[in-house]
């Protein structure tokens, strides 16, 4: 086992405790989950995959895994100083979704402390906008000094099992003539999907940002536009509460949205924002005024369609 393998091992044993290699060259653990008595929880360090044959809990990143058991700020961010490559963080099995994203190659993350200007102004502009390190290393944040993305902010998303599958770029200088670029494909995908309870309450906003002010249960639409997949995941889930957070000029987009869930037996909150987008309002603001919703009614969706 190389070096870098034998810090990794070391520090998945920091978080689940002593392992023992298996003759497939997985290692087994005591699962935390289901607390089995014998050790069913399998963790490979080249995929990264893990699997426990009890409960059946699994993923395709260490750092779902990491996430799912609430490791501490340090270990997870040595966890990334580990695995610190753009293409960690992008698909790699055959049966991914059909169509691919990968962060571009010249992504620097930003939990690494830096010393140039570039690092030091995309630092400012996510502290101007409430994004603290902790929002960082949460959602993966980065920024590029060079090459397509130079002068962006590059919020990554992944699905459920960790896979990326879209990513935002945002420009933190303000003579950039180009303030927002995404990659050219479909986006007809969940966004922030990895840290999705559909058990609970959901919130459905239009940005990045808006989704990490939110912090809790919020779905970033990268748009004014709701996805095939958010759709039919909301539905299949049966999520019970459903927040509808956009910008006042997708007030019609909003109200369509809330139609379609209340006509599938969701309960429906249509969070009626005057100027401001739920990043500039900020997070204590913004949650105050979504706990302070109520219910939307038939007659007040009526009225709201009569005057749209």
């Amino acid at each position: 086992m190389c070096m870098e393998n034998i810090k990794l091992y070391t520090l998945v044993e920091s978080v689940l405790g002593k392992g023992k290699t298996n003759t497939n060259s997985n290692i087994a653990f005591f699962c935390p989950f289901c607390h089995h008595s014998k050790r069913k929880l399998e963790v490979n360090l080249t995929t990264q995959h893990f699997h426990c044959w009890v409960c059946n809990t699994r993923g395709r990143k260490l750092v779902t895994l990491f996430n799912k058991l609430q490791a501490s700020r340090d270990k997870i961010t040595r966890l990334y100083e580990l695995l610190d490559t753009p293409q960690y963080y992008n698909n790699k099995k055959s049966n991914a979704p059909t169509q691919s994203v990968s962060l571009p190659k010249e992504f620097i993350p930003l939990w690494k402390i830096g010393t140039t200007p570039d690092y030091k102004n995309a630092v400012f502009y996510l502290k101007k906008r409430g994004i603290g390190i902790h929002d960082i290393l949460k959602y993966r944040i980065g920024y590029c000094e060079s090459g397509e993305y130079k002068g962006k902010i590059i919020v990554p998303s992944f699905d459920a099992v960790g896979n990326l599958n879209y990513f935002v770029g945002r420009a933190y200088y303000t003579d950039d003539t180009i303030k927002h670029k995404n990659p050219s494909i479909s986006k007809d995908m969940i966004g922030f999907e990895l840290f999705i309870n559909w058990k609970l309450p959901i919130v459905i906003c239009e940005g990045a940002f808006d989704a990490i002010t939110i912090k809790r249960n919020a779905i970033p639409l990268f748009g004014k536009t709701i996805s095939p997949a958010l759709k039919q995941k909301i539905v299949t889930e049966g999520v019970h509460d459903i927040y509808v957070c956009l910008d006042q000029d997708a007030r019609k987009q909003a109200i369509e949205f809330c139609d379609y869930f209340r006509s599938n037996g969701s309960k429906v909150y249509f969070v009626d924002l005057e100027q401001k987008d739920p990043n500039e309002i900020g997070f204590p603001s913004i949650l105050k005024t979504i706990e302070h919703t109520s219910e939307l009614t038939e007659s007040q969706l009526i009225k709201y369609k009569l005057f749209m």
